[in-house]
């Protein structure tokens, strides 16, 4: 079935419509590609067409490359999977091009006007293909989004966008657009300079052919196909570009520490683009593209954050013969921070919402955190006040239990003790028809013991959220013992309405998120009482790709609930408990009032506006610094392997049941170097021999904390990898994107 189709009008104007018919959003690929270079020729072959409009039979124009085309070139290519790429990547820019240059001649006389309409979202290569359109019309729709997110999964904009992108606009004004991956509304699009004109979406058919109708040569030619063309805004070598390039790298170091390799490869296309005419240019972005695309940090970054991410959101895990269990009305216990953020995401899309706490003041409380959110949003014109009115409407807040009366769900949002969590489930339950579902959001109770206190714990199961609930996108689902099917589909069929990620994990000590990041902190704080420097253990962990270094987030996180957890452990397990010096020093700090940022003094020291000014002065004083530092890698093998020895044994032992979510979970939940594709993905990339060795030999100097998993050494020795003996046997790559 064709996924273009093509038509002429009366007045000899060709309409080639993109509609895949099988498919939500088109999605170009490799038998695609070839209908529309096809279609083209069609255009400029017949003389009774005067020029054509590209757009789209759905509500969006195109979500960008179906990414198995990527593997496919590369496959087809047998022995010379880079050559299979290239050539690909140039058949893409010679259809382009052909667009581009609809015909002309060499002194761009002749040639046919073509215009793209888009209706809706335009990204990736749903992108690069307007851009290489003679102008470009988008409907006043302003939930559409255009640009060119492809560095947020590794790569960058290959199919031409990178090139023309700086030609049309100039290296300052796409930054943002290329280096940040930033997204448009048609009418930010249009004073940015991404599309050339928004009209009524009922016009918008209408408008392009009328341009095209009207177009001259001139209209038609590209400013990098006229003699004598100058890069908008300098090129490298211009005194001004001289110093917008410097700035760039700058900016680009500054933010990637090196270990994304997209960024770096973008902006040297760019720059040695600059420098050349286009066609060379264009030539040069394949090759730099292509050199990303052999980076095992791209495909390990398109496998998670888009392959097995999408597939988790379509309900890879989810029991499949449970019916439909979406969300109708839900309750939520406890209007804190974290309840009246579940709230208000849930409000959001348009959920019934009813939010119980202890009195009126407490639950009005709760409502005014989901307004101020609210009034955020307003300001930030990222919703409108009828909007916004709407959302607050779909809750409400009271201290009587009654209104849980025909709730489907309740998520328990209370303080952290179980005679609390379960008080408030037996009074819900009174309340709630025997097919509700109950769910606690906590961090580190064990579900089977919480779920003691419901009248059936097969409708009981641990929805983890994490903080600030309407920023963070993984929820992490936790079954108890005795968790049935109904409930796992009810919590991920919620995690889907409300848009986040969901990852399941089995009942364990810390589930799995919190088993991971644990290690982290501690193992930077034990650094600190070896005498390592401070600032070296949190800079080395921002080198790896971590967001934040471990001391900077033991204050984020509050070191009173470092410490709280701390002492729950450790009278959990007695003499079990294995006492460690960052025990010491987490006890200390919480007795002298250091919380973190909360209090505005922690690791760190925090202004009256609680913004860091520094690591605290009296850190180095109370654990001196040592004459002799180690080696920066020794640092990173630690903090890594802190991590992903605990996802591997929580995958060894159960917890975890599909690498793919250790993946996920590990990237959207505490940000584990995402250049890696997660801890699963890191390790097939380093490969399963290099870690035990490392691991063995950090044994050797730091104990048994390094112990090589049983599971590793036994992939170290048989040569294999975790996702070539437990990856989905046939996974394929998500229809989005780039």
């Amino acid at each position: 079935m064709a996924d273009f189709h093509y038509d002429v009008d009366a007045d000899g104007i060709a309409t080639i419509t993109w509609d895949c018919q099988d498919k939500s959003m088109n999605v170009l690929n490799l038998d695609s590609t070839a209908e529309l270079d096809a279609l083209v020729d069609k255009v400029l072959a017949d003389d009774a067409v005067i020029g054509a409009v590209i757009t789209s039979g759905k509500a969006d124009f195109a979500g960008g490359m179906d990414l198995n085309v990527i593997s496919k070139m590369a496959e087809m290519a047998g022995d010379e999977p880079a050559r299979g790429l290239f050539d690909g990547i140039m058949n893409f820019h010679r259809i382009t091009r052909k667009i581009e240059r609809a015909g002309m001649d060499d002194k761009n006389k002749g040639g046919k006007p073509i215009a793209a309409a888009l209706p809706g979202t335009a990204l990736g290569i749903g992108y690069e293909i307007p851009l290489s359109c003679h102008r470009i019309f988008a409907a006043d729709n302003p939930k559409a989004k255009i640009g060119l997110p492809e560095i947020l999964v590794g790569i960058f904009p290959g199919a031409g966008g990178t090139t023309r992108l700086t030609r049309k606009l100039d290296m300052m004004s796409a930054s943002p657009v290329l280096m940040e991956g930033k997204l448009s509304d048609p009418a930010k699009a249009k004073r940015i300079g991404l599309v050339d004109e928004v009209v009524p979406a009922d016009e918008l058919l209408s408008s392009a052919k009328n341009w095209v109708k009207t177009a001259k040569d001139a209209d038609i030619v590209k400013p990098w196909d006229t003699k004598g063309f100058k890069m908008p805004g300098g090129a490298p070598y211009h005194p001004a570009g001289f110093m917008t390039y410097v700035g760039a790298s700058a900016m680009i170091h500054g933010k990637t520490k090196g270990v994304y390799p997209a960024a770096k490869a973008m902006l040297s296309a760019i720059y040695e683009g600059a420098q050349v005419p286009f066609d060379t240019a264009i030539k040069i972005e394949a090759r730099w593209f292509t050199n990303v695309l052999m980076n095992p940090s791209s495909s390990a970054m398109i496998n998670t954050l888009f392959t097995h991410k999408t597939a988790l959101e379509k309900g890879a895990v989810r029991p499949k013969a449970v019916k439909d269990m979406s969300v109708k009305k839900l309750g939520v216990l406890g209007a804190g921070m974290m309840g009246a953020g579940i709230a208000f995401v849930s409000a959001r899309v348009g959920i019934e919402v009813v939010l119980i706490d202890r009195d009126d003041e407490t639950t009005q409380r709760g409502k005014e955190t989901i307004q101020g959110l609210l009034d955020q949003g307003v300001k930030r014109k990222k919703i409108t006040a009828d909007k916004a009115a709407e959302i607050i409407g779909n809750v409400t807040a009271t201290p009587d239990y009654a209104a849980l009366d025909g709730c489907d769900l309740i998520v328990e949002a209370v303080f952290e003790d179980p005679g609390v969590k379960a008080d408030v489930t037996a009074r819900a339950e009174a309340k709630l028809p025997k097919d509700a579902i109950f769910a606690t959001n906590t961090s580190t109770l064990p579900i089977t013991e919480l779920a003691r206190a419901s009248r059936d714990d097969s409708r009981y199961i641990g929805i983890h959220f994490f903080s600030p609930v309407h920023l963070m996108n993984l929820v992490e689902i936790i079954k108890g013992q005795n968790t049935g099917d109904e409930a796992v589909a009810k919590a991920l069929d919620f995690v889907r309405q409300i848009k986040k990620t969901p990852i399941v994990v089995n009942d364990a000590r810390f589930f799995y998120a919190n088993r991971c990041i644990l290690p982290y902190v501690n193992e930077g704080v034990l650094m600190l009482d070896e005498g390592i420097e401070p600032a070296m253990v949190d800079n080395v962990a921002r080198l790896m790709g971590m967001p934040v270094g471990p001391l900077q987030l033991a204050d984020e996180v509050s070191i009173d609930l470092s410490y709280k957890i701390m002492t729950a452990t450790q009278n959990a397990l007695g003499d079990q408990y294995p006492f460690t010096a960052a025990d010491a020093i987490i006890k200390k700090m919480y007795n002298d009032d250091r919380m973190g940022r909360k209090n505005g003094k922690g690791f760190y020291d925090y202004d009256e506006k609680g913004k860091r000014v520094g690591i605290w002065g009296g850190l180095r004083r109370e654990w001196p610094v040592a004459d002799e530092q180690p080696e920066i890698q020794e640092i990173k093998n630690r903090l890594a392997m802190a991590q992903v020895l605990e996802a591997v044994r929580a995958f060894e032992e159960g917890v975890l049941e599909d690498i793919r979510e250790g993946d996920v979970g590990a990237i959207l939940g505490w940000g584990f170097q995402p250049w890696s594709g997660g801890p699963f993905s890191w390790l097939d990339m380093i490969g399963a021999a290099n870690a035990v060795e490392i691991c063995d030999q950090l044994t050797k100097q730091f104990g048994a904390r390094f112990t090589t998993p049983r599971l590793l050494r036994d992939l170290a020795e048989s040569g294999e990898t975790f996702y070539g003996r437990y990856g989905p046997k046939a996974a394929s790559a998500a229809e989005f994107s780039v």
